[in-house]
This record gives C-alpha cells, sequence and structure tokens, in this order.
C-alpha cells in the first residue's frame, strides 16, 4: 500500500546536479513492483502465521529500521525532540486498521483482487474529502467512483449469488480505512515532521498488533521459511526501503505523475498472481480491473481548475 503524497526528508545539495525524472519514476514504479508482489508473498504466510502477529512483527522491525535510519541522517538529538504525538498515533490508528481488513481479506481472496480493491482508496479520498468541505464532488471524482464501484462489482460480486465473499468485504473495508488515513495524514503532516509523524504510525501500529494478537486471535506462528519471508520483505522491502525511495523519488516527478505510477500495484499484484498460479484470468476479473484503473486514472487526469 502506498500513499502518493510528497514527503521530503532532506534537500540535494547545493549545486548538485538532480537525477533525470525517469529514473526517479522508473524508482517509483520498482516500488510498485514491489508492494503488488508482496500480497502474494502474504498470502502464503498467513497459513503459518497469525493476522495481527504478523502485522505486529512487521512494523515493529519496520519502526526499528527507520529509527536508525532517521538518527544516522539527523542526529538523536533531534530524533527524540518533543513535539506532538495525536496526530501520529491517530494515522497510525487508521493504518492499522487498515493493513488488518486487508491481511485478513487475502485469507479468503486471491491476491490479485485484493489488490483491485484496495486500489479504491485513491478514488474514495476525493469523494470523502468533499463530504467533509461540504462540497459536491465534480464530475470526475463521480465517473471515477462510477466506474471503480462497477469494476469492484465485476471482479467480487458472484454473478450467481449477487453476494461479495468475506475476503473482497474486509478488502473493501481496507480501501475506506486507507482512504481515511491519507485525509488524516494530509491535516497532521502540516504540524509535525515526517520523520515523528512516520515513526509514530509505524509504532502504533506495531503496538496495537502486538498488544492485540494475544487478545483478539487465536496466535500461531509455525517458523516457516513463507513465514520469515513474508516478514522481512514486507517490513525491509515494502515498508523500510520503499518509503526511503519514495521519499527521494517524488522530490523530482509530480503528485499527478506519482499518483498514475501508482495505480501499477494492482496491476502487479494481480501479474504476480497470475505468474505464480495464485489466480486464474477471467473476462469478467480482467473487465473489471480495468474498470477500477480507468476509474483511478479518471480521478487523477481530471483537469486542473
Amino acid at each position: 500500500m502506498s500513499v502518493a503524497e510528497p514527503v521530503v526528508l532532506s534537500t540535494p545539495r547545493k549545486g548538485a546536479k538532480p537525477p533525470s525524472h525517469w529514473r526517479a519514476e522508473f524508482a517509483l514504479a520498482s516500488i510498485c513492483l514491489v508492494w503488488g508482489a508482496t500480497f502474494v508473498v502474504v498470502k502464503q504466510a498467513l497459513g503459518d502465521i497469525s493476522t495481527l502477529l504478523f502485522l505486529g512483527l512487521r512494523f515493529s522491525l519496520a519502526t526499528l529500521v527507520l529509527l536508525a535510519i532517521f538518527l544516522f541522517r539527523r542526529g538523536i538529538g533531534n530524533a527524540f525532540r518533543r513535539g506532538p504525538v495525536l496526530g501520529g498515533v491517530l494515522a497510525g490508528t487508521c493504518l492499522f486498521a487498515g493493513y488488518f481488513l486487508q491481511t485478513e481479506g487475502l485469507k479468503y481472496t486471491t491476491p490479485g483482487k485484493c489488490g483491485f480493491i484496495t486500489g479504491l482508496y485513491i478514488v474514495l479520498v476525493p469523494l470523502l474529502s468533499s463530504l467533509i468541505e461540504r462540497r459536491g464532488p465534480g464530475r470526475f471524482e463521480w465517473l471515477g467512483v462510477a466506474l471503480a464501484m462497477s469494476g469492484m462489482a465485476l471482479m467480487a460480486i458472484d454473478g450467481k449469488s449477487l453476494r461479495m465473499n468475506t475476503g473482497d468485504v474486509l478488502t473493501a473495508g481496507c480501501a475506506v480505512m486507507y482512504a481515511v488515513h491519507i485525509l488524516v495524514l494530509g491535516r497532521f503532516s502540516r504540524t509535525m515532521s515526517v520523520e515523528r509523524l512516520t515513526l509514530l504510525q509505524l509504532g502504533t501500529c506495531a503496538v496495537l498488533g502486538l498488544a492485540a494478537s494475544p487478545l483478539f486471535e487465536q496466535v500461531y506462528f509455525r517458523q516457516t521459511r513463507s513465514a520469515w519471508t513474508a516478514i522481512a520483505i514486507t517490513s525491509l522491502l515494502a515498508t523500510a526501503l520503499a518509503f526511503t525511495i519514495q521519499t527521494w523519488g517524488q522530490k523530482y516527478t509530480t503528485p499527478t505523475r506519482t499518483a498514475i505510477i501508482f495505480s501499477l500495484e494492482p496491476v502487479f499484484a494481480l501479474a504476480t498472481s497470475y505468474v505464480v498460479g495464485a489466480e486464474s484470468l477471467s473476462v469478467r476479473s480482467v473487465s473489471g480491473a480495468v474498470c477500477i484503473l480507468t476509474g483511478i486514472l479518471a480521478v487523477e487526469l481530471k483537469p486542473k481548475k
């Protein structure tokens, strides 16, 4: 999962030649490939580790790695300077709820469907923003929502029973929580440093996962290669490294181009799932995927006033 919001950890050295935008955009596309592949990796690991414990371990390791990076870049004095915490904890709670719904949903649905339904958050953000600001969504927002919801119906609703399975419903809830998370993040990112906000979010996810695991699930952890691989890939590559690359790459391209690149994430999720044999492609599922992707692009490419 990604958040297409420009964040800056540092500015380029004075006189240094910035890299060409295509290199930055290639790096961002590489992140999407990693994010897309994690759907399959996590799906395979969930038989060996319970959901909340997996999330707790994933975010604990990611928090420690990013903390080490921030300490190296900024120094221990700046990293632990006093400041607001409520925004980071609130954003982290929303983020954790989204990850929990997505990870739990993966138990009951395919990685490709999970990826595309998760991508609905990009369409939901301007819709929820309009409701909060008490203004009507524009025609491109409505077009994007209509296309995306039609695509979800094609991919997730059974043609005979007209029902969505448990995994698809949970993943749809994940998309809503991710959209809320972005709005909360936009509110508090104006008053908090990137380092503090990021560490508080990830730390909150880690604490919630580890604390809730023994209370709300039957804890199990078979220390298999797939389980440890999923923890390593999601924490080190899909979180710590991806965040670092995203921070660097978004300085050299536009937010709109970034959002369009990030729409590749569900495409990579579906492609990876198909390649490893975890998913079969039907005309109905491909049509649904195209509708969702078109809805995302309709929102992101709408004309600026």
